[in-house]
């Protein structure tokens, strides 16, 4: 693995690691986390992590551009995969219906799968969290087995209640505020995906991994789940 070091702006570079989204990238990316942090110390203003790449962003009153690449390649010199997962497994509860996961169908008829078999191959699977974006702790998980995976919607929804799981090729996510958007939705979670009072905000971070476990209705309700069907929030 040889890194590529890009400038995107005045006081930021993009380190791209890979060029195809993998399960097998996570160990080097979180290997390239720890060194990168360490190597850039207090002139690091942030590290956004991706699926393949690292956006280092620097304090300009600190390093130059010459001083911050010269970092970066020392970093990465000589870099190892990390061993085992440093990050925290979430269970997830998930409510599987047709009332809040539309799609459910659709998924089903483009893989030539009953529905009982999309819920049972999206929840059989532990999927890593490979970044944070679009919405505050809205976190891109994969890989979702290739049956399940199908295109956003060609016209997105102008509110997707907060909770919702989707399915977008093959990626899978849970909104975590109500907000618009165009994944195929096949269920909801009673989790609190983001709170403002909890550290770091976002309940998953790049790193974990997450399953989602069905459950019924009344267990949905009890968890403290919001039932109201998608048409209502449209």
């Amino acid at each position: 693995m040889k890194p590529r070091i890009e400038v995107v702006a005045i006081d930021s570079l993009m380190v791209r690691l890979f060029d195809v989204i993998a399960e097998d990238n996570m160990p080097w990316m979180l290997a390239a986390t720890r060194r990168l942090r360490e190597g850039f110390g207090t002139a690091l203003v942030d590290l956004v992590p991706s699926y393949t790449t690292l956006m280092v962003h620097y304090d300009l009153t600190l390093l130059s551009p010459s001083q911050a690449r010269e970092l970066i390649e020392q970093a990465l010199a000589d870099l190892q995969p990390q061993a085992g997962g440093s990050g925290q497994c979430h269970v997830v509860p998930v409510w599987y219906d047709l009332s809040v996961g539309p799609e459910l169908t659709l998924l089903a008829r483009l893989g030539g799968l009953e529905v009982s078999e999309v819920i049972r191959r999206h929840s059989q699977h532990e999927y890593q969290v490979f970044a944070l974006g679009f919405a505050p702790g809205f976190a891109f998980m994969g890989l979702v087995d290739e049956t399940l995976a199908a295109p956003r919607l060609s016209t997105p929804r102008k509110r997707v209640a907060a909770g919702s799981v989707g399915i977008a090729e093959r990626q899978t996510a849970a909104y975590p505020v109500e907000s618009p958007g165009g994944w195929n939705l096949i269920g909801r979670t009673p989790t609190k995906l983001f709170d403002r009072e909890r550290d770091g905000y976002s309940l998953m971070q790049p790193g974990d991994s997450v399953r989602f476990e069905a459950i019924d209705h009344a267990e949905f309700i009890n968890l403290g789940g919001d039932d109201s069907p998608l048409e209502a929030q449209v």
